[in-house]
C-alpha cells in the first residue's frame, strides 16, 4: 500500500521477479510537493538493477561533492568528495534529484510492467489475515472493493495505518522543523550557484542547498527548532519567520534564504524502527517500517534497499511467512545503525561549543576523501545477490 517511492521500487521489483502486484493509493494524483532528495550509492545500486540508470542519468544530477560552511561566518569547515570519485569507491553514482522527477521515472517504469496494477484513489479501510492469504477492502469514489492477496506491504509512510496490526509505537517529536524551496537558478547569489551541495553548520540549526532539474532550480532546506509540531503534510511557511531565525547569518546565504515568497514546512518526527518488520503475511517498509530523521538524507534510500531485500527474501523462500521473518531479520540490525547514526548526525550538526570545534577539526583532518570513507558503511551496501 502507497505509491510513495518505496512502495512504487518494491512494485517494479517483485514484478521483475515474476510477481503479480497491485499498488493502492489513497491520492487520486501526484503533486510535486516534496522538493528535492539524495538517492545515494546504496540506493542507486538498487535502482540500476531495476533497469533505471539511463532514466536517472537524464534526470538526476550527480554533485562533484559537499562544502561545508560556518553558517554565521560562512568560514569553509570541510567537505566530502562525491561524483565519479565517490562512484570509483562504491561502484555506483550519488545523485540528487527532484522527488517528483523521481517518482515520474518510477511510475514511467511501471506502466511498461503488465504485471502491476495501479489503484489510485483507494483508501485501505479494512484488513484481516488468515493463514493463506491477506483480505483488504479498498473504499474510493465508486465504492468499496474486497481483494485478497498472498501478502501485504506497507509503504504508507510516517502515520503508517498497516503499522498497527504489527506494532503500535508512537511518534516522538523532532523538536525541529524543515523549511522546503526551490528558487529559479538565476535568482540565486552567485556563489551559490555551482553544481556542488552546500551544508552550513550552525547551533541548533542548519541549510542545504543543491541544484536540481537540471541545474534549472536550486533546492534548498533549512532546518530550525520547533517547539510544537504539526502531523500534517506540509504546510506554508512564512518567510519572515525563517528570515528571522538566520538574521546573523552570512552572506550570500542570509540573500538566499531570503529569496523564497512562499516555504513548505514539515514537522520532523522520530519513531523507534517497528519491531517486528514483518509477521505472517504483513511486512512493513519505508518510513512506515523505520522512520529515519533527515541528517544522513537516508529515507528514500533506506526504502529503496527495503524493496530489494524483501523481493530477494521473497525468491529464496517458498512460503510467504518464512520469507517474510527472513527480511525483518536481515532488515533490523541495518536500520536500527543508520537510524541511530541519523539522531547523532543531527547533534553534530548543530552542536556548540567544544563539541563543534571538534566537529570542526575532524572535518579538517580527514579531507574530503576521509569524510566521504567514513560512510563507506552506509553507501557500500549491496543489495542480496
Amino acid at each position: 500500500m502507497g505509491a510513495g517511492i518505496g512502495g512504487l521500487t518494491a512494485a517494479l521489483a517483485l514484478s521483475d521477479a515474476g510477481h503479480a502486484v497491485t499498488v493502492i493509493e489513497r491520492r487520486t494524483g501526484f503533486s510535486e510537493v516534496g522538493a528535492g532528495i539524495q538517492i545515494s550509492p546504496n540506493a542507486s545500486r538498487v535502482l540500476a538493477g531495476l533497469g533505471l540508470s539511463p532514466a536517472l542519468r537524464r534526470a538526476a544530477s550527480e554533485p562533484p561533492g559537499v562544502e561545508v560552511r560556518a553558517l554565521d561566518s560562512g568560514r569553509r569547515l570541510g567537505g566530502v568528495a562525491l561524483g565519479a570519485a565517490a562512484q570509483a569507491v562504491f561502484g555506483a553514482p550519488y545523485y540528487v534529484i527532484h522527488r517528483a522527477d523521481l517518482q515520474t521515472l518510477l511510475l514511467d517504469a511501471l506502466r511498461g510492467r503488465p504485471a502491476i496494477r495501479l489503484m489510485m484513489g483507494r483508501t485501505v479501510t479494512r484488513l484481516a489475515e488468515t493463514e493463506s492469504e491477506v483480505l483488504l477492502a479498498a473504499e474510493g469514489a465508486s465504492g468499496v472493493q474486497d481483494l485478497a492477496f498472498d501478502l501485504a506491504i506497507g509503504a504508507d509512510g510516517l502515520r503508517s495505518r498497516l503499522r498497527g496490526h504489527l506494532d503500535a509505537a508512537p511518534h516522538r517529536p523532532g523538536h525541529a522543523a524543515a523549511w522546503r524551496a526551490l528558487i529559479p537558478i538565476e535568482a540565486v547569489p552567485e556563489p551559490l550557484r555551482g553544481a556542488a551541495t552546500g551544508l552550513w553548520l550552525g547551533r541548533n540549526r542548519h541549510v542545504v542547498h543543491y541544484p536540481v532539474r537540471d541545474s534549472q532550480f536550486l533546492n534548498v532546506v533549512a532546518v530550525v527548532p520547533e517547539a510544537v509540531g504539526d502531523e500534517g503534510w506540509g504546510r506554508l511557511g512564512e518567510p519572515a519567520v525563517l528570515r528571522a531565525c538566520f538574521r546573523g547569518c552570512a552572506e550570500p546565504l542570509r540573500g538566499l534564504l531570503g529569496l523564497p515568497d512562499s516555504w513548505l514546512v514539515w514537522s520532523l518526527a522520530d519513531r523507534a524502527v517497528a519491531r517486528p518488520l514483518a509477521r505472517g503475511r504483513i511486512a512493513l517498509i519505508g518510513d512506515a517500517a523505520h522512520p529515519v530523521l533527515p541528517y544522513l538524507a537516508q529515507g528514500a534510500a533506506l526504502a529503496i534497499e527495503d524493496a530489494a531485500v524483501l523481493t530477494r527474501a521473497l525468491s529464496d523462500q517458498a512460503q510467504v511467512p518464512a520469507a517474510l521473518a527472513s527480511f525483518a531479520a536481515d532488515r533490523s540490525t541495518r536500520v536500527r545503525r543508520v537510524q541511530r547514526a541519523a539522531r547523532a548526525n543531527g547533534r553534530t550538526y548543530h552542536a556548540r561549543g567544544l563539541v563543534a570545534f571538534a566537529r570542526n577539526a575532524v572535518m579538517a583532518r580527514l579531507g574530503p576523501d576521509g569524510m566521504r570513507d567514513r560512510y563507506a558503511w552506509l553507501y557500500g551496501w549491496t543489495p542480496p545477490a
